[in-house]
């Protein structure tokens, strides 16, 4: 595993973070996933990964947020990984999931509705091994934390729950 990068924790790569996702998320919404569907950056330089526009509401302020994730099909789910790239704490878009479990991606150009969900010991026993060899990095970021990452399961709004 690489080693921890010594800077993780400033609060310069959370503001990073966020400029570089709210890039992302303009070209990927104006070219309707033909710019931003693919994560190119670390594991994902020599095997793009695919990304989804994942929108969520404040769970305090009630707006609307979008965010580019990472992510996986699994029959008629998506899976997605709360990593954060090993910070310590969850993104703020899983706090809000967990309040506000219905929500929309984009995926490509097509939109769908969804019911977020967190994976089961048991799927994400399953799950995690088909997520690090979609992004290898994932392990790295597991091993750069204390906290366990968490993994949710974005399944179709009109599937029963």
């Amino acid at each position: 595993m690489p080693k921890r990068p010594r800077n993780l924790d400033s609060p310069l790569i959370t503001t990073v973070i966020k400029y570089m996702s709210r890039a992302q998320t303009w070209a990927y919404r104006r070219t309707g996933g033909r710019v931003g569907a693919r994560w190119r950056i670390g594991a994902g330089f020599r095997k793009p990964v695919p990304t989804l526009l994942l929108e969520h509401r404040g769970r305090r302020s009630g707006k609307l947020f979008t965010v580019p994730l990472l992510y996986l099909v699994d029959g008629a789910d998506l899976v997605v990984v709360a990593s954060q790239g090993g910070l310590p704490n969850h993104p703020q878009w899983y706090f809000n999931l967990l309040a506000h479990p219905v929500t929309r991606v984009q995926v490509g150009a097509e939109h769908r509705r969804v019911r977020a969900r967190m994976a089961s010991r048991e799927e994400k026993n399953r799950l995690w091994p088909l997520l690090v060899a979609l992004y290898a990095d994932f392990d790295t970021y597991q091993s750069w934390t204390e906290r366990e990452i968490p993994v949710l399961i974005l399944q179709p709004e009109d599937r029963p729950h």
